[in-house]
């Protein structure tokens, strides 16, 4: 079986980055500026609204419904260039 990384918990960290916790205690901050780039993450880019992001079904949600799937910031997480 192959392992589905679950992002458990996620705090804002200022701008557009987010501490996150994964299922298997991989942790780590990352900028998730990268992402927000797309038409549906528009809203994103007023960090206030950014930041009311939670966490739910195992990945970081935003109001507007955009989220980003918890493999993509895992493989972040557990990559060996900077975040």
């Amino acid at each position: 079986m192959t392992f589905l990384p679950v992002v458990v918990r996620a705090e804002h960290r200022g701008e557009y980055k987010i501490h996150v916790l994964f299922n298997d205690g991989v942790q780590r901050t990352i900028d998730f500026s990268r992402w927000i780039q797309r038409p549906i993450f528009e809203p994103l880019k007023d960090v206030e609204y950014f930041r009311r992001f939670v966490v739910e079904a195992g990945t970081v949600s935003c109001p507007n419904g955009a989220d980003v799937a918890p493999e993509t910031p895992y493989a972040r997480a557990t990559s060996t260039e900077a975040a």
